[in-house]
């Protein structure tokens, strides 16, 4: 019984000295593991940006049902990354401000990204004949942004050229 428990011994101290360890002073480059902050791809704010520029190239080389792809899709991660971090913004609140000021910053201009988005879309769907399907874009264009940014006042102005409203917003005159 002695026998097989130094056999036993030996073969596991064998293996530990002759198995291949990895280099605990290898890291590797952080552009390996963060892949979701890659600006070709990824959940943030530059993959929206680049649905918004792909959406604008197939506007302007008439595909409008790809940018209107391409624009929902922006607003659909839009609105994934705003809920994303205002439950990051929540959750670390008392805990360490730097992480709610990183995640208000990052969603104030998802934010905007996201009043882009829905003023292209009224205006794809304006072109269209499709005024009914633009109004709940503007007016949430209004409810985001507030009708004092230019994305308000411009959405407030799309709403009464269409109609919607009758009384003009008298700070948008300068748009």
């Amino acid at each position: 019984m002695r026998f097989r428990f130094r056999v036993t011994a030996y073969a596991l101290v064998a293996g530990l000295i002759y198995a291949p360890l990895p280099s605990l002073a290898e890291s590797l480059p952080s552009s390996q593991y963060k892949v979701l902050s890659a600006e070709t791809t990824g959940l943030n704010v530059f993959t929206v940006q680049s649905f918004l520029d792909k959406g604008d190239a197939a506007i302007s080389k008439g595909n409008v049902s790809q940018a209107k792809i391409h624009f929902d899709k922006a607003r659909v991660l839009s609105k994934q990354l705003l809920s994303f971090y205002r439950d990051l913004n929540g959750a670390f609140r008392g805990l360490d401000a730097r992480i709610p000021r990183e995640m208000d910053r990052e969603g104030r201009k998802v934010l905007s990204l996201l009043a882009n988005a829905n003023l292209r879309l009224a205006a794809l769907f304006r072109r269209q004949n499709e005024p009914e399907v633009a109004v709940p874009l503007l007016v949430e264009v209004i409810r985001l942004m507030t009708p004092t940014k230019p994305e308000g006042k411009q959405a407030y102005q799309a709403l009464y050229e269409l109609g919607f409203v009758k009384t003009p917003y008298a700070a948008s005159r300068g748009l």
